[in-house]
C-alpha cells in the first residue's frame, strides 16, 4: 500500500531518526524535528522552531528546495480526515502574503490527529 501512496501524491509517517540524519545540514543548532512524512522523495518537517517543505526536482532530485515556514505565519489550517471513500487525508495551510492554501496529503494511516495538535500548539505560542 506505500507504493501506492506515493503514486497517488499521499505522503505517509517517517521516522524521525532518519529525518534528523537527512536535515542535518539544514537545522538550526539545537532544533529537533518533531514530525516527519515523506512522499517518494518529497518530505514535510515539523521542527520545534518551524515547518519545512522539502521538494526534490528533476530525474535526480539533485536539486532541493528548502521552503521554511516559520509557525508565526501560518494564519489558518484545515485538516481534512479519511473517510470511506477518501482514502487520505489533507491538510490546508493559509501562510500570511499568500492568497492560496498550501495543500498536503497523506495517507490513510497517518496520525492526523497528531499532526493538528502539534500545529495547534505551535501557531498558539506565536
Amino acid at each position: 500500500m506505500g507504493f501506492f501512496n506515493a503514486v497517488l501524491g499521499n505522503a505517509g509517517e517517517m521516522d524521525l531518526n532518519d529525518a534528523t540524519e537527512e536535515l542535518a545540514t539544514i537545522l538550526g543548532q539545537g532544533e529537533q524535528i518533531e514530525l516527519a512524512y515523506k512522499l517518494i522523495r518529497d518530505m514535510i518537517i515539523l521542527t520545534d522552531r518551524r515547518l519545512i517543505l522539502i521538494d526534490k526536482q528533476g530525474l535526480t532530485g539533485r536539486k532541493v528546495e528548502y521552503r521554511s515556514l516559520p509557525y508565526k505565519s501560518i494564519t489558518m489550517y484545515t485538516v481534512e480526515t479519511t473517510g470511506h471513500f477518501d482514502l487520505d487525508a489533507e491538510l490546508k495551510l493559509w501562510i500570511s502574503g499568500q492568497h492560496d492554501p498550501i495543500a498536503l496529503e497523506f495517507n490513510g494511516s497517518t496520525n492526523v490527529y497528531a499532526l493538528q495538535g502539534l500545529l495547534a500548539a505551535k501557531i498558539a505560542g506565536k
